[in-house]
């Protein structure tokens, strides 16, 4: 069986528990949800209305679809940057599929680990690179094969890793067995449960089931990250931890600005940051659109 995804980088994490460690990110093509309205007024209508209609992208992707970009660009890092909907658009569109990746365990390994400074996992001034699955949605389908690629004899030294998540899908339990009995590694999970800010419908994108099944995973660690733009995402995002506390899931939760541009950001992290002080949660940064503006492989 082989992995496809669409990116590996090397970079420091831009969001939530450890923002800034250096850290080399797997991102796994496919998802289950488009987000198709981040960057766009509160007055669009949602996902599902325009599945509805007919409508099966936003307008800056059914752009580069209509002008053939996904057939004459060559390489995925050439691909243009879009700023409404879901930035990784090229990682959960079956257009882009052609500009992904398949590859064996060996092929990922070999990738991975020759984006670090030192071909390994903890370097030699004692800090170790974390290893980051994010996607698209990392668990959508590869989960059995993850445990192949966590086994592999040039991931012994691994000692972090992470787990990017819209929390809608739940462990196979074959994988959830293997979390709970291996002892090298430290997993945790990054969950961002999307708002209606992005489109998609709350029956859809809360499950309260399924944050449980990550939380109840022995040895695991586990936070909530809400990407927000004003108070109305506060108050939403206040609804859906309720939801998950009604079912045992306690765990830190961050606030994370909206904005795939400096000036989007900019515009709301002022009045996040005011928001956590008041209601005493966290705030995370996008440490990555300060320092390298939204691109790919960043």
């Amino acid at each position: 069986m082989k992995l496809r995804y669409s990116e590996a980088i090397y970079s420091l994490q831009g969001e939530g528990k450890f923002v800034g460690v250096p850290s080399v990110f797997l991102r796994t093509f496919g998802c289950n949800f488009r987000c198709m309205n981040f960057g766009l007024p509160r007055s669009e209508k949602s996902r599902a209305d325009k599945l509805a209609d007919g409508q099966r992208y936003n307008e800056e992707v059914k752009d580069l679809i209509d002008n053939n970009v996904h057939e004459t660009t060559k390489v995925f890092e050439d691909l243009p940057i879009i700023h409404t909907g879901c930035d990784t658009y090229a990682s959960i569109y079956p257009e882009f599929k052609d500009f992904n990746r398949q590859a064996t365990v060996d092929e990922v390994v070999e990738h991975i680990l020759s984006l670090t400074p030192e071909g390994k996992w903890t370097m030699d001034c004692g800090q170790d690179v974390h290893f980051i699955l994010t996607g698209g949605e990392p668990l959508l389908a590869w989960q059995r094969l993850y445990i192949e690629l966590f086994e592999h004899p040039r991931m012994q030294d691994l000692k972090n890793v992470t787990f990017e998540t819209n929390t809608t899908q739940k462990l196979h339990p074959e994988f959830k067995e293997y979390l709970e009995t291996q002892t090298r590694f430290e997993v945790t999970w990054s969950c961002s449960p999307k708002l209606s800010v992005s489109g998609e419908s709350w029956e859809s994108a809360i499950k309260p089931d399924v944050a449980l099944d990550y939380h109840s995973t022995n040895g695991t660690d586990m936070y909530f990250k809400f990407v927000v733009a004003d108070r109305t995402d506060i108050e939403e995002a206040s609804r859906a931890v309720e939801a998950y506390r009604a079912v045992g899931v306690e765990c830190p939760v961050y606030l994370m600005p909206l904005g795939g541009r400096s000036e989007e950001y900019n515009l709301n992290v002022q009045e996040v940051a005011n928001i956590c002080m008041e209601q005493g949660w966290r705030f995370t940064p996008r440490l990555h659109i300060s320092l390298f503006g939204n691109a790919w492989g960043t």
